[in-house]
This record gives C-alpha cells, sequence and structure tokens, in this order.
C-alpha cells in the first residue's frame, strides 16, 4: 500500500517508514506538522495516512484536526492515529465523524510489527483498527449507559472486539466459542442497539460508533 506518515519525532518517522519498507510498502510522503500532512496527502492521494495526535507548533490537537480534515476531503483514505496517551474524544469523535477506514493506536504498538501491520492493513481496506488499551477505557467509561446496559457480559466482551476491527472467526477464536455462537451474540447486540436488519454489512461499524458515542 502507498503510505504517508506525519510524525514530529525524526526518529519515530523515519523508524516507521523503515518499518513499512521492509514490509513492501511505499512510504510516499513524511511530515512534521499538520500542514506538511495535508500537503503531502493532495499531492500523493495515498491509501493510509499514519497520523500522531500531537504535532507542532501547540502539540495538542493539530493531529486530530488534520485527520477530521481528510476524512472530509479523502473518505475513501484510511487513517491510522496514533497517540502516546488514551485520548477519549479524539477517538470518539473520529469514528463517530465516519466509522470506516479508522484506526487508533498507542504508540508502543509500533514495535509490535505484526499488530500494527495487521491494523494498518484492516484501516486501508475500510475496517478500524482500536487499541484494546483505548476500548477498555472507552468501555469503562459507558458500561453504564443505556443500551450498552442491556448486554450480557459476553456480548460486551464481544462488542469491544468487534471495535477492534476482529472478525467474528478471530472473536471466536478468543472468546473459546464457535463461529455461529459468535454470530448468534452479534445478532443479538445489532437487536439490543436497534440495528435494523436492512443496514446489512454497514451495522457492524454502526454498532461500534453506537458503543463509542455512549
Amino acid at each position: 500500500m502507498r503510505v504517508v506518515i506525519a510524525e514530529d519525532s525524526v526518529l519515530l518517522r523515519e523508524g516507521v517508514a523503515r518499518l513499512l519498507e521492509d514490509e513492501g510498502h511505499e512510504v510516499v510522503g513524511r511530515a512534521g506538522d499538520a500542514v506538511e500532512l495535508i500537503a503531502e496527502v493532495e499531492r500523493h492521494t495515498p491509501d493510509v495516512a499514519v497520523v500522531d495526535v500531537r504535532m507542532p507548533p501547540t502539540h495538542t490537537d493539530e493531529g486530530l484536526k488534520a485527520a477530521l480534515l481528510m476524512r472530509q476531503r479523502w473518505p475513501a483514505m484510511g487513517v491510522l492515529v496514533l497517540s502516546q496517551y488514551v485520548e477519549e474524544r479524539y477517538a470518539t469523535e473520529l469514528l463517530t465523524h465516519d466509522a470506516g477506514g479508522i484506526g487508533y493506536l498507542l504508540k508502543d504498538r509500533v514495535a509490535r510489527v505484526e499488530e500494527f501491520m495487521d491494523a494498518l492493513e484492516r484501516v486501508s481496506q475500510g475496517g478500524t483498527a482500536l487499541d484494546p488499551v483505548v476500548i477498555r477505557q472507552l468501555f469503562a467509561r459507558s458500561k453504564r449507559t443505556d443500551p450498552l446496559s442491556t448486554l450480557t457480559e459476553r456480548e460486551s466482551r464481544v462488542l469491544s472486539l468487534m471495535a477492534e476491527g476482529h472478525t467474528n472467526d478471530s472473536i471466536a477464536r478468543q472468546v473459546y466459542v464457535s463461529s455461529s455462537a459468535v454470530e448468534k451474540h452479534v445478532n443479538s447486540i445489532f437487536r439490543k442497539l436497534g440495528l435494523d436488519v436492512a443496514e446489512g454489512s454497514h451495522r457492524r461499524i454502526l454498532a461500534v460508533v453506537h458503543y463509542l458515542k455512549s
């Protein structure tokens, strides 16, 4: 895939670039701030942009604002956000703005090559990839709200894994049940969240969005 990297730390930026190139991907642009990021994306139209949340000049939310702008201007492009910390508002704002092709990882995941590359692949294909730490924090905040409070413990776990971007088969392996049992849990989640069958495959992403907004 073709990737643009936005990271103000030269060492981390070049490290990610080297990792991607070693895995056979093409790094078409590098940026040290949000302005450069938008310019590089406009110039190259990559498959995915890897974006740091905090960049110059204020090191607050420049990366977030750039990510939201990119989702408006290039909705088919994946955006994988990196952060040193769990920024709840950033994760929910990005996902509720446009649910597909979004990832949010903590920076220490970059050192875990397989997890990072798997997340990048999912995001490039229009899926979601949320760090389990982010999911746990969001769930701790939202678990007492309705209609999520109607979910069973197993259904909550399944929804959490859905938010991370796992397929039904992957979820089945992690919760030690059959794929058909996971499908039943997923359908129950959809029903409890009021997601109609007519919404088809998009219900999965809508369920994640509902989860994060609560």
